[in-house]
Parts: C-alpha cells; sequence; structure tokens
C-alpha cells in the first residue's frame, strides 16, 4: 500500500510524544509524504503548519500514527476508524498496551511503513446507542462502555435486556459492556474476565453490585444489551473514557458489536498472551 498522506496524533503534554512525533512528521515530509495533525495536537508540539482540521483529518489519510499512552491511542481511534484508515500505537507513556511499538523502535519502522511491509488485523469495535429525552445519539469505541452513578453514596438500577428480551435487574455502582481488546482496561480492575482480542464478544460485568447475581456474562458478537434508567437517578454513558451523556430514568443504552471492526497495524506477529504476560509482569511459576 502506498501512503501519500499520514496523520499524526500525538500526546499534548509528554515532551518525548513531541520529540517523536517532530522526528516523524520530518522524516516523512522530507520524502513526499503529505502529513497533518489534528490542529490543537500540531500547536502543542510546535508543528502548526501541520494543522488540520478535525472533520477533515481523515479525509484521504493512508495511515494514522499514535505516539503516546493508551490514551492517546483511544482518542486516535476515532480520527483512524472514522477515516477508515490503519492506526498504529507508538508507546510514549507508561504502559502502553494497546501500543504496537515502543519509542526506540519507530526509526526502524518508518520506511517499513512506507514501503508497506506490514500487516493488518481487526479489532472488534462496540457501537453504543444513547436513546434520550434529547434524542438518538450513536457512539463506536474499542475498549467499553460504562453506565455509572452521577454521585457518590447512590446506587442506580436498570433493567437489562437482551436480544429485546427482559433479563433482569441490576442495582450497584455502574456496569460495564467491554470487548475483548478492553478486558484488560477498567472491565479488568472490576474483575471482568480476560478475552483474547482475536474473539468477537460482549463482555458485561457490574461495577460493584448489591445483588446475588454478581458475575459477569459473555455474550456472542450478534447478541444486543439493552440498559433502561430506573428510579429517578442520574446516570452517566462514558465510551472509551469520553462522556457521551448524561441518562435519566426511563432512558435506554443499547450495546452491540459494531459492524466494521478497528484496522491496526502489525510490523511482526504479537502473541497476546506474552504481551499480558510482559505488561502486568507475571511471574514464570
Amino acid at each position: 500500500m502506498t501512503i501519500a498522506a499520514i496523520g499524526l496524533v500525538p500526546h499534548r503534554e509528554r515532551p518525548m510524544a513531541h520529540t517523536l512525533t517532530q522526528a516523524a512528521a520530518a522524516w516523512f515530509g522530507e520524502r513526499g509524504v503529505e502529513v497533518r495533525i489534528p490542529a490543537e495536537e500540531a500547536e502543542a508540539v510546535g508543528l502548526p503548519h501541520l494543522a488540520c482540521e478535525r472533520e477533515h483529518f481523515g479525509d484521504g489519510v493512508d495511515l494514522v500514527l499514535a505516539v503516546g499512552g493508551d490514551g492517546t491511542m483511544l482518542h486516535a481511534v476515532q480520527l483512524a476508524y472514522a477515516a477508515k484508515a490503519p492506526l498504529l500505537g507508538v508507546n510514549a507513556g507508561q504502559l502502553g498496551y494497546l501500543s504496537a511499538l515502543e519509542a526506540a523502535e519507530l526509526d526502524g519502522a518508518m520506511p517499513r511503513l512506507l514501503a508497506g511491509d506490514y500487516e493488518i488485523v481487526e479489532r472488534m469495535m462496540l457501537e453504543v446507542r444513547l436513546d434520550a429525552a434529547g434524542g438518538s445519539t450513536t457512539e463506536f469505541g474499542l475498549n467499553e462502555m460504562v453506565l455509572e452513578k452521577e454521585r457518590a453514596g447512590h446506587l442506580i438500577r436498570f433493567e437489562l435486556s437482551i436480544n429485546r428480551t427482559p433479563f433482569t435487574s441490576y442495582a450497584a455502582d455502574g456496569v460495564i459492556v467491554a470487548t475483548p481488546t478492553g478486558s484488560t482496561a477498567y472491565s479488568f480492575s472490576v474483575r471482568g474476565p480476560i478475552a483474547s482480542p482475536a474473539l468477537r464478544c460482549l463482555l458485561l460485568t457490574p461495577i460493584s453490585p448489591h445483588m446475588l447475581f454478581d458475575r459477569s456474562l459473555v455474550l456472542a458478537e450478534h447478541e444486543e444489551l439493552e440498559f433502561q434508567v430506573g428510579d429517578g437517578r442520574r446516570v452517566v454513558c462514558t465510551v472509551d473514557g469520553r462522556e457521551s451523556g448524561v441518562l435519566t430514568t426511563g432512558d435506554r443504552v443499547v450495546c452491540q458489536a459494531a459492524a466494521e471492526p478497528l484496522r491496526m497495524v502489525a510490523l511482526a506477529p504479537r502473541d497476546f498472551h506474552q504481551i499480558l504476560k510482559a505488561k502486568f509482569s507475571l511471574p514464570d511459576r
């Protein structure tokens, strides 16, 4: 694949991300590749001449490079997914679980990217539809959708339907619906199951449930989850950490696997289990 235009999405405040972005912009620019950076990030890294408004960032872009930690990667997902462009993460943060490259590997990777010497792997995305009094909106996420209480000290209650059939009522601090990719993120911290990203499934895990049924559910990719908010308390909905809306009694949220996956760049085979072991510092025995 020929790269005519590349999008760079750096962390706004991390000096290492700035240095890497400046180096990548210079390298690709010298080889005739159009380089674009979202306007706010371009100003932050000192490359205002490469600034591009977000609504035009994905127009004809052939590859998106996220430079930062997992938060930067999730931000870049929205831009790459909308553009149907492959995404590559460079870790300039701490954990960097979603990144395929460490900072020191970027120099060696750029010639391969320009030559099209890489594979594409697909990751399931989550489609989230909010039906509230103000109307209906749809968002997409790589990791998870979270419904949480707005105020401390209060439970939230909601009715869950699976495939449009009532399943049960929940009383909890919240609930997480994660993808396999997101199973090692927030869902993991509330003891949700870990799933290989090679799978396509939905993982539902309650947060601090006040009920006897407190187990996670693993559902097939074609199944649909619908939550209806009850009891008059306000519920905050977030998708990949972005607040999507505040819901009240009777409002609904519908979650399902998105029809289109996210395309991610792989420069070498990645063993999910060994990455899991390394990132969480698991001992051999």
